[in-house]
């Protein structure tokens, strides 16, 4: 750069950014414009098969990386996270090419660096979190929103800016490939670990980028991509809300558009969902970034427009800011007041990184450590608070007192295969798995060696039995011989996550049913009738049908992809070392049936006496999961019986924990609307709260409902609070609640909110 780059008052810093950012555009050329909206994606010549992105293979950007950045660059994809690249490569990488995009513009304005980070950091030698599932399980915000400000340092410390997280996708379909990526099915749930997802990786400066506006998780049939057929309402309901809070409250500063058409229209080119509601209504101030290849798609796959010089015109017009992972349909957009309004907010997201004021050079530690040792502490707390313990008979934990754990065969590839804790977006699944080797760039200690470790006293020998996948049962009889020489057998099953047909579980992942992987559930059946008791654990991206095998274990433990430490947090829940926490974010179906209702659905959803043959009863529900101790809820009380529909009222309960183990009891609040002018599902989780409960300690948790929770999009589709009577109870599960207490909403007619309203239930714990 030469000293008249920064001559303008764009790097004025004693401006306000506005002014600055004003300057600039009005200094700039359309081409110069339309450079900043664009990115450059640099793929390694010798780089193995299989796609990072979907249909990548498919696409091509700039002949060369100084044609991408002629007249400027919006974006740099993926430095870290595209090969194996050692840190002190990827940041002397990061570095040239930033120095590069500053040298090609006239105004030496850097591009925007961006890395994937959904379970971390996807980077080679980057510590690997549990998945989304694993933290709504967790049922932890707080926690979680730790782990992101730990990830968000580490991505700083290289040189990224911005990461594309976190996923706020609610499931609707299991067998979705992309349910691992999610949180959960409960969009209240989704919203507020997300939101605290936004605000740790934020925290440390950088950018959080809101996955996949909007809909795309209620694709027909769970296929990838699929259309979405849903409703206003439907999606104002359950999909919506999450972006909202994570906006309103959490302030986001990116939205990423979903591939999937909703109700015949790209999000990616629908001006009602990035402007008139992202914008206008919830007054989101950041950028719009497409999904990988999104912008072409519109002509390639949706066919809405004649070329890529069409598509691209759409979605600018619709409100997409950046071009991702290179410029295809932005290559030559036409000058106008879209172009400046998406350049004018690219720059300002630039100047709030930092990247307009002058003196701004590229950072990056050479010598970063991405897998910090307490990197790895709280990839272990949130693995070990994320384990659910399904069900027990007494076989559990295996370290009971005056009881030892004897000789504890375990059986399966699950519990040897380090893979099988991580999900796709982990760099080992995401890009290792595309090279010779069995690397993982990190430790990842599998289960046997946890248990071996855990129960140092107990001979622990292994038999794999059978695949993840396959139908080889050449295993299965020395499985079954072990399991019969043996005081009990932990079975390991579940997936292996991979991209588009790669594995069990990921994204385009998609299954037609929800029986176990392979002959699996066999291998499960051959070794129950030895008749060693069973402890069936379950590590997988999405729930399976259990309904057949559960009742006859001794016990069943669900993870889902705890990450590189999952061993050691499932060995300890077994052994008792950790008190099992966890609770179920999905419910865990009984059968292996296609699509069935999550539990937030309306009454006729969730009936079967009758009115089908099908049963949609779940094994366990929503919000289950045991503990090594029992807990008491009583005395559900109300500060008032009726409230204005303005009002607000708190909600006490009490919990006891009545065994003799400490316990960590997730308190959940839910709503039942008795009378609505649509139809409003049984209940509604509404609140929730984690507990500590020493032995015989009990303590009063007191939520706070604001009369804004009780609304919903009424007839007219306005969000209305409904005068009229409603349950509020409390307990375990969404199924077991055993307080309960009616609260009456007062006044002559619906209360129609416009704009901002209370999304969140505060609880505090005496």
């Amino acid at each position: 750069m030469t000293a008249d780059t920064w001559a303008g008052p764009w790097h004025d810093t004693r401006l306000p950014l506005t002014e600055r950012v004003d300057a600039l555009l009005a200094a700039m050329t359309p081409e110069e414009k339309a450079g900043q909206l664009g990115s450059y994606w640099h793929r390694p010549d010798d780089e193995p098969g299989g796609d990072v992105a979907p249909m990548e293979g498919d696409m091509t950007g700039p002949a060369a990386f100084e044609a991408a950045i002629e007249h400027g660059l919006g974006h740099l994809t993926r430095v870290f996270g595209t090969a194996p690249v050692p840190v002190a490569d990827g940041v002397a990488d990061l570095r040239a090419r930033q120095a590069a995009v500053v040298r090609a513009s006239r105004f030496g304005v850097p591009a925007i660096a961006h890395e994937e980070c959904l379970t971390g950091f996807t980077a080679y030698g980057a510590t690997i979190y549990p998945t989304p599932l694993a933290w709504g399980a967790a049922f932890d915000p707080e926690l979680v929103e730790e782990v992101a400000a730990a990830i968000g340092r580490d991505l700083r410390a290289v040189g990224v800016d911005q990461g594309l997280a976190p996923v706020l996708d609610v499931v609707r379909d299991y067998r979705w490939g992309r349910v691992e990526e999610s949180i959960g099915e409960d969009p209240y749930l989704v919203a507020t670990v997300a939101t605290a997802y936004v605000r740790g990786l934020q925290s440390t400066g950088l950018v959080a980028t809101l996955k996949h506006f909007a809909g795309y998780s209620a694709s027909r049939a769970a296929r990838n991509h699929g259309p979405v057929g849903v409703g206003a309402r439907e999606l104002a309901e359950l999909l919506l809300p999450p972006f909202e809070l994570a906006i309103r409250e959490g302030g986001a500063g990116s939205v990423m558009p979903s591939y999937a058409a909703v109700d015949g229209v790209p999000p990616t080119a629908s001006r009602a969902l990035l402007t008139t509601l992202l914008r206008d209504e919830w007054g989101f101030g950041g950028t719009v970034v497409s999904d990988y290849w999104a912008v072409p798609f519109l002509r390639r796959t949706q066919r809405i427009a004649a070329d890529d010089d069409g598509a691209g015109a759409l979605a600018l017009a619709a409100g997409v800011d950046v071009e991702l992972p290179e410029t295809v349909g932005f290559a030559r957009l036409a000058p106008g007041p879209a172009l400046d309004e998406a350049a004018r907010r690219v720059l300002l997201q630039k100047g709030r990184l930092g990247l307009l004021d002058p003196g701004w050079a590229p950072r990056g530690d050479h010598d970063a450590d991405l897998d910090s040792p307490a990197n790895r502490a709280l990839a272990r707390r949130l693995a070990e608070r994320s384990v659910v313990l399904l069900a027990n008979d007494g076989t559990l934990p295996l370290r009971a007192a005056g009881r030892g754990p004897g000789r504890v065969a375990v059986i399966g590839t699950t519990a040897v295969q380090p893979r099988t804790f991580l999900g796709c977006y982990s760099f080992p699944n995401h890009v290792l798995a595309r090279y010779d080797g069995d690397g993982l760039g990190v430790a990842v200690p599998t289960l046997l060696e946890a248990l071996r470790t855990e129960l140092s006293d107990a001979e622990v020998p292994h038999a794999a039995g059978a695949a993840i996948t396959g139908d080889d049962r050449s295993g299965f009889a020395a499985a079954v011989a072990l399991a019969a020489q043996s005081d009990v057998a932990i079975v390991a099953v579940g997936d292996l996550a991979g991209m588009f047909g790669s594995g069990t579980s990921g994204e385009g992942c998609d299954a037609p049913d929800l029986a176990l992987p392979g002959v699996q559930a066999e291998l499960v059946t051959a070794v129950l009738d030895t008749g060693t008791p069973v402890v069936l654990v379950v590590v997988s991206g999405r729930p399976y049908a259990l309904g057949a095998l559960a009742p006859r274990c001794a016990a069943v433990v669900q993870a889902f992809f705890p990450g590189e430490e999952g061993g050691a947090a499932i060995a300890g829940v077994l052994s008792g070392r950790v008190e099992p926490s966890g609770r179920l974010p999905v419910a865990v179906p009984r059968t292996a049936s296609g699509a069935l209702p999550t539990y937030r659905a309306a009454p006729l959803a969730q009936r079967s006496d009758g009115i089908s043959s099908l049963d949609p009863a779940p094994l366990y529900p929503f919000g289950h999961g045991l503990s090594y101790t029992t807990v008491e809820y009583r005395d559900l009380t109300l500060s008032t019986a009726s409230m204005p529909a303005d009002g607000q009222v708190d909600v006490t309960v009490t919990v006891r924990n009545a065994g003799r183990r400490p316990a960590t009891e997730v308190v959940q609040l839910y709503l039942t609307d008795h009378v609505a002018q649509t139809v409003r599902p049984v209940r509604e989780l509404i609140g929730y709260r984690r507990v500590p409960l020493g032995v015989g300690e009990a303590r009063r948790v007191t939520f706070t409902v604001h009369a804004d929770r009780t609304s919903f999009p009424g007839l007219d589709l306005r969000r209305v609070v409904e005068p009229g009577t409603f349950t509020l109870a409390a307990g375990p599960s969404s199924e077991m609640l055993p307080v309960a207490a009616e609260l009456e909403i007062t006044g002559d007619a619906p209360r129609v909110l416009a704009g901002p309203r209370v999304m969140t239930t505060p609880a505090r714990v005496d």
